[in-house]
């Protein structure tokens, strides 16, 4: 039996295909400065979870520390120039774009713009604190969350109140040789 579409003369069905998701990372950050450890866990998500490419989110300011050392374009530059020869990662500034600061909006418009399924890459230290993130649920629900251990921070990270609630649904600890570096510790010298 032939659909009434198959039987009307220079009718062509119009069957809608699924394009392939991608399967991108995503990390957020201020970059400040960027280091080897951030290119670390870029190269290990890319291995272990086969992600097309990873984008390096570079915000103004993180909301949960005080200012940035680095102007945003010189963060920008930096961390355009560490990842030069890794040309799966790519350095953008969203903040503008859409109008937010907001990791979920960034989420919402990298889903609405394109077919990704998004890893979100975090440190542990982030894990304790990512309850107090907006709309951390909503962000665990929308993407896959990859947890890089830092040195003295797993034992809090997996008392969280986020380890706690996602009970590993969409999180995921990711063993890898650690790089002892931090922002952080590169600002203080």
């Amino acid at each position: 039996m032939k659909s009434l579409e198959e039987g009307i003369p220079g009718n062509k069905l119009r069957i809608k295909t699924k394009k392939k998701l991608k399967n991108i990372g995503l990390l957020g950050g201020t970059f400040d400065p960027p280091h080897k450890g951030h290119l670390a866990i870029s190269i290990e998500s890319k291995k272990k979870f086969k992600l097309d490419y990873i984008i390096w989110a570079v915000t103004k300011k993180n909301p949960f520390k005080n200012k940035s050392i680095f102007s945003l374009n010189r963060r920008v530059k930096l961390s355009e120039k560490i990842t030069k020869f890794k040309k799966f990662i790519k350095v953008k500034f969203y903040e503008n774009k859409i109008k937010s600061k907001r990791m979920i909006n960034l989420i919402n418009y990298l889903k609405r713009c394109n077919n990704y399924n998004i890893f979100l890459i975090i440190g542990a230290d982030n894990l304790i604190d990512f309850h107090k993130w907006y709309k951390w649920k909503l962000i665990s629900k929308k993407c896959n969350i990859l947890v890089f251990d830092r040195s003295g921070y797993k034992s809090k990270a997996l008392k969280s109140i986020a380890f706690k609630h996602l009970k590993r649904k969409n999180l995921k600890f990711v063993n890898f040789k650690k790089v002892n570096i931090s922002s952080s510790k590169l600002r203080k010298i």
